[in-house]
């Protein structure tokens, strides 16, 4: 049989990284001296110093800051951010906020999730504690964060952000959730609706038992006291946006109109809804993309001023850790673009 032709293009095998005594022994000097120049100690010669740093440049050195720190006892200049599905758009956006505030303090963030699974936060908390970060940003979806208030006593700041902290004194910084769908059906109210459904999973979250309120509080102003029909709040695992809008509407007096909870839940509503023949209102909490193309109604909010709001409030716990938790309201909006705009048949 021919020969192979020999392989082009093969990557070198990894080399072991340099370490201080390496520098060392290019630079002529000891590990300690290295170790000096590195932390920037005023007791090395500017000549040797220069040495050290060519010899670093000439074997790719980097120091291991974070070894430094544990050895030490102190905290990284990093901040970890843990959120829910990684899939979910929305916190992209909050993170994006997050990233440009903590930036103009000289501080970095660091993403972790927990695929919005409860028995998934306290581990994945903790690992992110034992690299000493600075502060955290958290996501809140287990029932109970207790397990961080001994952490909180020794110094590191914790702000939940679109849902409180349950069992844990700490800063937040959530949406006007409760306003935001108040405001749609009074604009439903407005049009003529009554039969006015509300659909959203899953149905224990913060923010959802927010968005129900507001929804039943504005049905109440129109004496519209007997809700819980138009309710379709699941659990987790259980069915979808899409299911229950189409058992919705298989009612025999079906609702006129629509408020989805989140934007999982839009997508859903939006699905079931195309499949149909009746000419039901519809707006969604939480803007989307092409939500404007297709002229759908939302209620909307900048989750960017959301990640910024919760790192102004992080960064000023790092320079003071006393006084009451804060809790932060962001302002929601209505934007009308055709779909909630349907008048009651």
């Amino acid at each position: 049989m021919p020969e192979a032709p020999p392989a082009v293009g093969l990557a070198a095998p990894a080399q072991p990284r340099a370490t201080l005594a390496d520098v060392g022994r290019l630079a002529g000097v000891s590990a300690k001296t290295v170790s000096r120049v590195v932390l920037g100690s005023s007791s090395v010669t500017p000549e040797t110093r220069d040495r050290v740093l060519r010899a670093a440049r000439t074997l790719r050195f980097r120091p291991n800051h974070l070894a430094r720190d544990l050895r030490y006892g102190s905290v990284t200049n990093t901040v970890a951010f843990v959120i829910g599905d990684l899939t979910n758009p929305f916190y992209f956006a909050v993170a994006a906020g997050i990233e440009r505030e903590l930036a103009r303090h000289g501080l970095l963030m660091i993403l972790a999730s927990t695929d919005d699974e409860p028995e998934s936060e306290k581990r994945v908390v903790e690992a992110l504690l034992q690299q000493r970060v600075r502060a955290l940003l958290m996501v809140p979806i287990a029932s109970d964060q207790s397990y961080l208030e001994g952490e909180r006593q020794l110094g590191t700041p914790v702000v939940c952000i679109d849902r409180p902290a349950t069992n844990l004194i700490a800063d937040s910084v959530v949406l006007a959730n409760s306003d935001g769908t108040a405001e749609a059906v009074r604009a439903l109210i407005r049009l003529g609706h009554r039969r006015i459904a509300f659909v959203c999973s899953p149905a224990a979250l913060f923010t959802h038992q927010e968005r129900l309120r507001g929804y039943r509080q504005a049905l109440r102003e129109a004496g519209v006291t007997d809700t819980t029909r138009w309710e379709r709040l699941e659990e987790a695992g259980g069915a979808s946006a899409a299911d229950s809008v189409r058992d919705l509407l298989a009612m025999a007096d079906p609702p006129t109109a629509i408020v989805a909870g989140n934007n999982r839940a839009s997508s859903g509503v939006l699905h079931a809804l195309r499949e149909s023949a009746d000419d039901v209102a519809f707006i969604g909490f939480d803007d989307f993309e092409l939500a404007d193309a297709y002229g759908i109604s939302v209620v909307a909010y900048d989750p960017a001023e959301l990640g910024r709001t919760a790192a102004q409030l992080v960064v000023s716990r790092m320079d003071d850790l006393t006084g009451p938790p804060r809790h932060v309201e962001i302002p929601t909006r209505l934007i009308p673009r055709g779909s909630g705009e349907r008048g009651a048949p």
